[in-house]
């Protein structure tokens, strides 16, 4: 109930402020503009203890939920692809050594008489 206090209170401090700043002159699309940020100040000094009293009964509410939060399709999804994932991935035994990973990086070798399209070898022949 908290969260519910602080919110009036604020859209009360908003009201005001429009009000007051409609009463000074400024009868534009700015006022409601204007009145938002004077109440934002004016919220952040003298609502700081009802915004703090909001945000525990908030975090309070959420803590008491946590464990009774239904299983949704999304962390069902989520968990199959996390098991994919795990069965994919190569486990410590199965790393391959130095040696096979440097040959999986290391250039094809082309026999001498080999020709390559646009190689300098090619264009030599050419010439």
């Amino acid at each position: 109930m908290p969260a519910v206090i602080y919110t009036v209170l604020r859209l009360a401090l908003f009201a005001v402020a429009t009000t007051a700043l409609w009463f000074i002159g400024m009868r534009s699309w700015l006022a409601p503009i204007g009145g938002m940020f004077v109440a934002w100040a004016l919220s952040y000094v003298l609502l700081a203890r009802q915004g703090r009293a909001a945000a525990a009964w908030v975090e309070q509410r959420s803590a008491a939920r946590a464990g009774t939060r239904r299983r949704t399709a999304a962390d069902a999804d989520a968990s199959y692809e996390d098991a994919i994932v795990d069965a994919a991935a190569p486990h410590d035994d199965q790393a391959p050594t130095d040696e096979q990973a440097a040959d999986e990086h290391a250039p094809a070798e082309r026999a001498p008489d080999e020709q390559v399209a646009g190689s300098a070898r090619d264009d030599e022949t050419r010439a």
